[in-house]
C-alpha cells in the first residue's frame, strides 16, 4: 500500500484531507451562489455536508471511478479556503480535475499553487497519462488558470448545464507536458 500522500505542504497552501472541523468554512463557500455558479456540485445541508466531509476524509485516494475532494488550506493557519476534485477514470489512464475557491481567496494565486500541486500529486501517485479540466467559457478566471498552468485546450463542446445550454472548453495536460513544465 502506497504511503498516504496528504498532507502536502507548499509555499502558501497545504493540500490535505477535508475533515469535520472544516464544516463552517466549507459551507460558507459552497453555499455562496457566486462560487457555485459554474460548479457541477450543489449546496448541501449541514447534515449532508457533515456526512460528505466524513466520507471524503476516510476514502482511499485516487481510486479509479471515484471523485475525491481534497482541501486547500492556508499554510499559515490551516484555514480551509477551497477544495479540489479529482476523479481517476475507470481505466486509470485519465483523470479529471476541478477546483473551488472561496471568493475571499480568489485572485491571489492560491488556486494556481494548489492546482499545480494537485496535478503533480496525481502524476506522482498514479499511472494516469492525461489530466483534463472542463470549464464553462464564461468562467474566465478558470480558463486563464488552466492556460497559465500550461494545460492545452483540446476541444470546445456544447452542453446543457444546470438546465441551460452552455459552451465548455476542455483542457488537458499529459504526463510529458507536466514533466517539461515543472
Amino acid at each position: 500500500m502506497p504511503k498516504e500522500p496528504l498532507p502536502s505542504a507548499h509555499k502558501r497552501i497545504v493540500l490535505r484531507r477535508l475533515c469535520p472541523g472544516d464544516l463552517a468554512a466549507f459551507q460558507a463557500y459552497r453555499c455562496d451562489p457566486a462560487v457555485g455558479r459554474f460548479q457541477g456540485w450543489q449546496a448541501m445541508s449541514d447534515a449532508e455536508a457533515r456526512a460528505f466531509l466524513a466520507d471524503v476524509n476516510s476514502a482511499a485516494l485516487l481510486q479509479p471511478g471515484r471523485w475525491d475532494q481534497i482541501a486547500i488550506a492556508l499554510a499559515s493557519d490551516d484555514r480551509l479556503i477551497g477544495d479540489i476534485g479529482l476523479c481517476v477514470a475507470e481505466d486509470a489512464r485519465e483523470a479529471e480535475i476541478g477546483f473551488t475557491l472561496a471568493l475571499s481567496a480568489q485572485g491571489q494565486g492560491f488556486a494556481h499553487e494548489a492546482v499545480t500541486a494537485a496535478l503533480r500529486l496525481v502524476f506522482a501517485q498514479t499511472a494516469v497519462e492525461r489530466i483534463v479540466g472542463i470549464t464553462d467559457t464564461r468562467n474566465l478566471s478558470s480558463l486563464r488558470l488552466m492556460e497559465r498552468l500550461g494545460m492545452e485546450k483540446i476541444r470546445t463542446q456544447q452542453v446543457v448545464f444546470q438546465g441551460e445550454p452552455c459552451t465548455e472548453d476542455v483542457f488537458a495536460m499529459t504526463r510529458g507536458q507536466a514533466a517539461s513544465e515543472h
